[in-house]
C-alpha cells in the first residue's frame, strides 16, 4: 500500500511540473505575437502608441506586474482598451505568455 501511495504522488508531481508554465517558450510567443506594440523588453514602442493615441504600460512596471496571471490573459485573450484581442494566443501558448511577462520585473 505505501509503495502504491508513494507511485501515485510521484505521477501528481511529474504531471504537476508537465503543465507548468514556460517562460522561455512565453518569450518565443511574446516576440510573434506582442513585441510589435509592446517592445523587446515590454517597454511600448512609441510610434505603436502615439499612432494608436493612447498611452501603452510598460510590462515592467508595477502595476502590470502586480496584476493576477487571470487578469493578464483576459487582456491578452478579450483585449484591454484599444489592445484587440489577441485569437493566436490560447492553451498552454497563454500561460507561457504570461510567465514570460511576469519574468520582466
Amino acid at each position: 500500500m505505501r509503495m502504491m501511495v508513494t507511485v501515485l504522488a510521484a505521477l501528481a508531481l511529474s504531471a504537476t511540473g508537465a503543465l507548468a508554465a514556460d517562460a522561455k517558450a512565453g518569450k518565443e510567443v511574446y516576440d510573434k505575437s506582442c513585441k510589435s506594440c509592446h517592445g523587446p523588453d515590454g517597454a511600448p514602442v512609441a510610434a505603436i502608441a502615439k499612432m494608436m493615441k493612447v498611452e501603452m504600460k510598460d510590462l515592467k512596471s508595477a502595476e502590470v506586474q502586480k496584476m493576477s496571471d487571470a487578469d493578464i490573459k483576459t487582456a491578452i485573450t478579450d483585449g484591454k482598451g484599444k489592445m484587440k484581442p489577441i485569437k493566436t494566443v490560447t492553451g498552454k501558448s497563454l500561460d507561457d505568455v504570461v510567465a514570460y511577462v511576469k519574468t520582466l520585473k
